[in-house]
């Protein structure tokens, strides 16, 4: 699903997706206390209005037992 969203979705989704998982690994505060950030950096983070830098999305994840990963395109993109 959260793979689905990075390669046809756009960050509101994915924000979205994230604060329904927060919920289901126990919550803003155990997620904030296992991803070493302050509660209301991760609130702020996953709000409708959030810009999640790379190194908060990456602890968030982690603390959620997921990862990133770059993968090349079904079609690869050729540069003009």
């Amino acid at each position: 699903m959260i793979n689905d969203i990075l390669t046809h979705g756009d960050q509101a989704e994915l924000l979205s997706v994230l604060r329904q998982l927060t919920q289901a690994f126990g919550g803003v505060q155990s997620v904030a206390e296992q991803a070493r950030l302050n509660p209301t950096q991760l609130y702020r983070t996953l709000s409708p209005k959030g810009n999640p830098a790379l190194s908060s999305l990456t602890a968030i994840l982690k603390a959620m037992g997921l990862q990133l990963a770059v993968q090349p395109l079904a079609t690869p993109v050729v540069s003009q």
